[in-house]
């Protein structure tokens, strides 16, 4: 299709304009500049202008690692898209914010996407509170300006209360949430004989305070026969050296810590115990799939990390397997979210099936949609917008050439497989009331 410059634009606009006014007759200058301006934006949709998204999440600071990573996969995602024709006869503009971890940056760059005319927001590696915080504002904005509504996507943060208490017609969850996640692993303890005592170490924010009141409610449901030793909360993203904290849990006589720690909280939590020789087991949502983590379990040859994501990174399905490859060849490398992909998929069709990019038409779309995908087949729940998804449990191993075959980060250290989860197992109840637009 051929490109419009907004010169030309203008100008088509200006030559329409000057019809409409041959054809009325009277119309004065000043009425015709306007319908000039009105009809400016129309021909360039009709010419194929982009659909402005944007990824919001920290590409600075110590946990800028994992930003980079989510932005190179909604690239990937992006691109991917584009290069199949995009939607509507028209392609993706991706537009970047750095919000350094920060609640207060990331409104700032959500109202910079708004003043830009993103219709749909990608965020949710910086946490529950700056996604909260970014929930919240668009729904705030987007009540007060029908006019200018915008979509959040989030593919990370997984507090319940976000699809829960407080859900939002204007969110959509496309990672499963911790509930989810935590019921895959309580089910996984089951068979596990060499769990007996159990330490909760977690980050002081709202989703470390959750996961370990779910840990320990889940998996004493599922092993009444297991102790909890202890539970300690620490700084998010602050601590440089888990010496005390490790010497505190080993003291305990705990052989299993159940931790929500992510990014550069779980590598240095790893470390600690591998230079005291201390050997857990930790059971987390997804730092298996963080750079640093494989490594870190590799350098310090203790600790077995069991993790819950919705794939297996050295996965023998053909259709992931072909993804990851290409994934591998970009800034991403071998760290790919499928789900990540899943989340620009579910977009473009909403935005296909709506035949507009209008938000509110798109989030009626995706209520309630299924859709094959190569994870299997997902279902966005329209009763609290949660995409209901696979999870694989595994554990970060040596490799062996049976149950791991392929090593990760360099190291002699994969994936193997302990269970998969089917999506239909997680359909969990939900505390969402949700509050639809008026008319909707």
């Amino acid at each position: 299709m051929q490109t419009t410059t907004p010169t030309r634009t203008r100008s088509l606009a200006r030559s329409l304009a000057r019809s409409l006014a041959r054809s009325l007759g009277c119309l004065p200058a000043r009425l015709l500049a306007t319908a000039a301006m009105a009809l400016a934006p129309v021909l360039a949709c009709a010419q194929g202008a982009p659909i402005k998204v944007a990824f919001i999440d920290q590409l600075s600071g110590p946990l800028a690692n994992v930003g980079e990573i989510f932005q190179a996969n909604l690239k990937f995602a992006i691109d991917d898209a584009n290069a199949q024709g995009g939607v509507l006869g028209r392609k993706y503009e991706l537009v970047s914010y750095d919000n350094k971890l920060s609640a207060q940056d990331s409104l700032s760059a959500l109202q910079s996407a708004i003043d830009a005319g993103v219709k749909v927001v990608f965020t949710g590696g910086s946490g529950s509170s700056v996604v909260t915080a970014l929930v919240e504002a668009a729904t705030r904005h987007n009540e007060r300006n029908p006019d200018r509504r915008i979509l959040i996507v989030n593919y990370a943060s997984i507090d319940p209360d976000l699809t829960g208490a407080r859900c939002s017609f204007w969110h959509f969850a496309t990672e499963a949430n911790t509930s989810m996640k935590m019921r895959a692993l309580a089910d996984f303890t089951r068979e596990q004989k060499d769990i007996h005592k159990l330490y909760l170490l977690n980050q002081d924010y709202a989703h470390g305070r959750v996961w370990a009141a779910l840990g320990q409610q889940m998996i004493a449901t599922a092993r009444p026969d297991t102790q909890f030793v202890g539970a300690t909360l620490h700084p998010l993203g602050k601590v440089k050296d888990f010496a005390p904290y490790i010497s505190k849990i080993k003291a305990s006589g705990a052989d299993t810590i159940v931790t929500g720690n992510w990014g550069q909280d779980l590598s240095l939590l790893i470390k600690a115990a591998g230079d005291i020789g201390y050997d857990p087991r930790y059971l987390n949502h997804s730092g298996g799939g963080a750079p640093g983590t494989v490594l870190a379990v590799a350098q310090a040859k203790s600790g077995k990390l069991t993790w819950v994501s919705e794939w297996l990174p050295n996965t023998e399905d053909p259709a992931l397997s072909a993804l990851s490859a290409r994934v591998k060849q970009t800034a991403a490398g071998e760290y790919f979210t499928p789900r990540v992909l899943v989340s620009v998929q579910l977009v473009t069709e909403a935005i296909r099936r709506a035949g507009s990019d209008d938000p509110t038409k798109v989030a009626l779309a995706l209520e309630g949609m299924k859709m094959k995908t190569a994870l299997g087949e997902v279902t966005m729940r329209k009763s609290d917008h949660q995409l209901l998804l696979p999870q694989v449990v595994s554990t970060v191993a040596p490799v062996d050439g049976k149950t791991v075959k392929v090593g990760a980060e360099g190291t002699q250290y994969g994936f193997r497989l302990n269970s998969v989860t089917p999506a239909q197992a997680l359909d969990l109840p939900s505390a969402c009331r949700m509050k639809r637009p008026t008319g909707v």
